[in-house]
């Protein structure tokens, strides 16, 4: 394809050669001959001298003096949002897989009394239970079990070997990665008085909203009472636990690995990197921000803010505690100086004495 259909595609201005064939989209430190890339974080710029792609999409209103430096020439294509292009650009490339045919398998297992559109696509070995319902072009891949009184919506995607327990609702648009559970007991037991542990019923459900998508091997547990809800448009990357009762907020994003303890709410438009830990029954305040590997133990009332540690701390706090304990080695050494100056002192003077 050449520069110019893809300019006018992703609605960019060329700065360089218009007629140069385009053959694929790479990333910018592994790009080649014939590739297009994208620039969207200044952390990859020192890549601007030195790609071999022929190509690259930029911001209208950046300026990056590394393409001065350098030795071959290279298009610039210039758009309102270069990593929107860039993703543009993958699906053009590198269209999606077909979709699976709609109808039902015949070796799946499908309730009599379940409601099945007939535009949905139910994959090998798939298992629908009773009063169940599954919306417009819906698609179950193989293995995929459906128990008792789910509602799914339309245009969902649930991929291989997912789970999805009794009376566990989907909203529209949703996507669930293999090998999730939906609807697993959350963890409640009562200690009895001889030590002994009694399982709390877990009777509650899950609720997922329209446009969420679930990561592979994630598990969200049902409630105790009421619902466990992951609101509209958020995105949980694998192996996530979330525990019963917890609230997701809208378009909240959260990195692998992350756990959310029971009763837990959590805002809209909030940010958490991998490994992160939540306690249980605490708030945590919209657009919130929190870094990798941080445990959070109690509430963050205040919205918009970064966290980082652990505990987790407002980051400008975090950062000015790392930098004091990168000093303590060196203050250590003057301490014992200190101590040994000291001694000498007391020394000299009860000798006078």
């Amino acid at each position: 394809m050449r520069l110019s259909e893809i300019a006018e595609i992703v609605k960019g201005e060329i700065v360089g050669s218009r007629d140069m064939e385009i053959r694929h989209v790479a990333k910018i430190e592994d790009a080649g001959d014939g590739d297009i890339t994208f620039l969207a974080n200044p952390k990859y710029k020192k890549y601007l001298a030195t790609t071999n792609a022929s190509a690259v999409l930029v911001a209208h209103d950046s300026e990056f003096e590394e393409l001065a430096h350098r030795q071959t020439p290279i298009a610039v294509v210039r758009v309102g949002d270069p990593y929107h292009a860039f993703i543009t650009l993958i699906d053009l490339f590198h269209p999606p897989v077909s979709p699976m045919t709609a109808g039902i398998h015949p070796s799946a297992i499908v309730s009599t009394s379940a409601t099945i559109h007939p535009t949905a696509a139910i994959g090998p070995l798939v298992v629908i239970g009773n009063r169940c319902r599954i919306g417009e072009h819906t698609t179950l891949h193989a293995g995929t079990i459906i128990s008792d009184d789910v509602q799914i919506g339309n245009c969902c995607m649930l991929y291989a070997n997912v789970t999805v327990r009794e009376q566990c609702t989907i909203g529209n648009n949703a996507i669930i990665h293999s090998g999730a559970v939906i609807g697993s007991d959350g963890f409640g037991f009562n200690k009895n008085e001889n030590g002994s542990y009694e399982k709390i019923p877990q009777r509650g459900i899950v609720i997922i909203e329209d446009d969420v998508e679930i990561g592979a091997n994630s598990t969200i547990d049902r409630a105790t009472i009421g619902a466990t809800s992951i609101k509209r448009g958020a995105k949980l990357d694998n192996l996530i636990h979330i525990a019963h009762n917890v609230v997701i907020g809208e378009h909240t994003a959260i990195a692998a690995q992350t756990g959310i303890s029971g009763s837990t709410k959590v805002g809209q438009f909030c940010q958490f990197g991998g490994q992160v830990g939540l306690t249980g029954h605490i708030h945590i305040a919209d657009h919130t921000t929190i870094g990798a590997q941080s445990g959070v133990p109690k509430s963050i009332t205040e919205p918009g803010k970064t966290y980082m540690g652990y505990p987790a701390r407002e980051i400008r706090t975090t950062w000015k505690i790392e930098a004091l304990l990168q000093q303590l080695p060196e203050l250590f050494e003057k301490i014992r100086t200190l101590q040994d100056k000291i001694q000498s002192l007391e020394t000299r003077l009860s000798s006078t004495k």
